[in-house]
């Protein structure tokens, strides 16, 4: 016999049930799911009184909260262009889960979900400089009450911060999307800062295709530490690649008492400083490779004063030459040995996999065109909105890569 599932009620909308039955009115049921986690999170209320449309009250269809929920559905659902809104336009699941309203009027309306043009204007929207400083500090805010919640209420003590760069391909000649030879396509290079813990994105800024990995890195790390500390836990670590250490970097992280873990380029410098260590102890050469930590001091000459180095030297099966690479810390070896990290510092490989898995799923493809509002509602409004350059308040300030106009 088959497995009779009871229905299930919905708290944002108390008409609503979600059963199952054989015939299906939808195959995106899964979208009233997630409008539930949204309201439980509380995040969309927390934002829309700070958020600014500037749009006629006379001419809103669809206000913002609808707009944002419409936005994270369709990618959450795996609609990864804004034209499927047009084609789920009647769906009810979607038209219940994405509404303000309540009961049974988002379906008794005779509009459906937002339009395209709709979806890429609310996206201008959110591009606006007020409106970018609301999205940053929500997935900030969004990523505290998420730990939180997973201690009963209480504020976390420490938390790792990973910090690293996304490449993300453009179609088309938007502004600043450029060749970038490391990645070969022609890219966005956003820079982006989640939380080793739990995988939770806490910051976006959006830069240019042919940008050096570290090129503003030192600006936007402080800045995240400071907002991580203000709101999120006591204290922050930082975890980086070899990219971006600089001598600002570190001595803005030492002077907030951050503690950091990086990984250092090679230089002819550190070369010498590992040179004794870079012979094989006499003797044959066990089946299984082996590794030897050792713990140095290296003042490079930028930088103010000495740090602490771990040199990683390993073999690899089936080369003579040995191999290595370094490490810089803040932490003594009182408070983490050299393995520890070691080990510490491998871990990024869970924070890259994050990173993969949100490309992977909201597959963010950039528009090439940005256009101008041309009609409201199936007239022609007074006077008609000029195209707008998304990528031009970014370079100001910076935001999040998915503030960009999509189609």
């Amino acid at each position: 016999m088959g497995e009779t599932l009871q229905p299930v009620a919905a708290g944002f909308n108390r008409s609503l049930r979600v059963e199952s039955r054989a015939e299906r009115l939808t195959s995106d049921a899964g979208a009233v799911v997630l409008r539930e986690i949204m309201e439980r999170s509380g995040i969309v209320e927390w934002m829309n009184p700070q958020l600014t449309d500037p749009r006629r009250r006379e001419d809103v269809v669809h206000d913002l909260p609808s707009l944002i929920r419409t936005s994270v559905l369709l990618a959450a659902q795996g609609w990864r262009d804004h034209d499927d809104a047009d084609a789920l336009r009647d769906d009810p699941a979607f038209r219940l889960a994405a509404s303000s309203a309540s009961g049974r009027t988002p379906l008794d309306r005779p509009h459906g979900l937002a339009s395209q043009p709709t979806l890429s204007r609310f996206t201008a929207i959110m591009a606006e400089p007020s409106n970018r400083s609301v999205l940053r500090k929500a997935a900030l805010e969004l990523g505290a009450r998420a730990a939180r919640a997973e201690r009963g209420g209480k504020r976390p003590r420490r938390l790792t911060l990973d910090v690293d760069s996304l490449p993300i391909d453009v179609h088309g000649h938007q502004p600043k999307a450029e060749w970038n030879g490391h990645y070969r396509g022609r890219i966005y290079h956003p820079l982006v800062t989640s939380v080793a813990e739990t995988g939770d994105m806490l910051d976006a800024r959006l830069r240019p295709g042919a940008v050096g990995t570290a090129d503003g890195a030192t600006e936007v790390i402080l800045d995240v530490v400071d907002q991580a500390q203000a709101s999120l836990c006591d204290v922050a670590m930082v975890r980086i690649d070899a990219g971006f250490p600089s001598a600002g970097l570190l001595a803005g992280l030492e002077e907030r008492g951050i503690d950091y873990v990086a990984r250092l380029r090679a230089n002819p410098a550190l070369d010498r400083l590992a040179a004794p260590y870079m012979k094989r102890p006499p003797g044959r050469r066990p089946a299984e490779p082996r590794m030897w930590l050792h713990s140095l001091t290296y003042q490079a000459e930028s930088w103010e004063r000495a740090r602490r180095i771990v040199l990683v030297v390993k073999e690899r099966e089936d080369d003579l030459l040995l191999d290595r690479f370094f490490l810089v810390t803040s932490l003594d070896h009182g408070q983490m040995s050299r393995q520890e990290v070691l080990d510490h510092y491998r871990e990024r490989g869970t924070a890259e996999g994050h990173m993969g898995e949100l490309k992977d799923v909201l597959a963010p493809a950039l528009s090439s065109t940005n256009r101008p509002k041309s009609h409201w509602r199936g007239r022609r409004p007074p006077s008609a909105s000029e195209a707008v350059d998304a990528f031009a308040p970014h370079t100001r300030s910076g935001c999040s890569s998915s503030s960009s106009p999509t189609s």
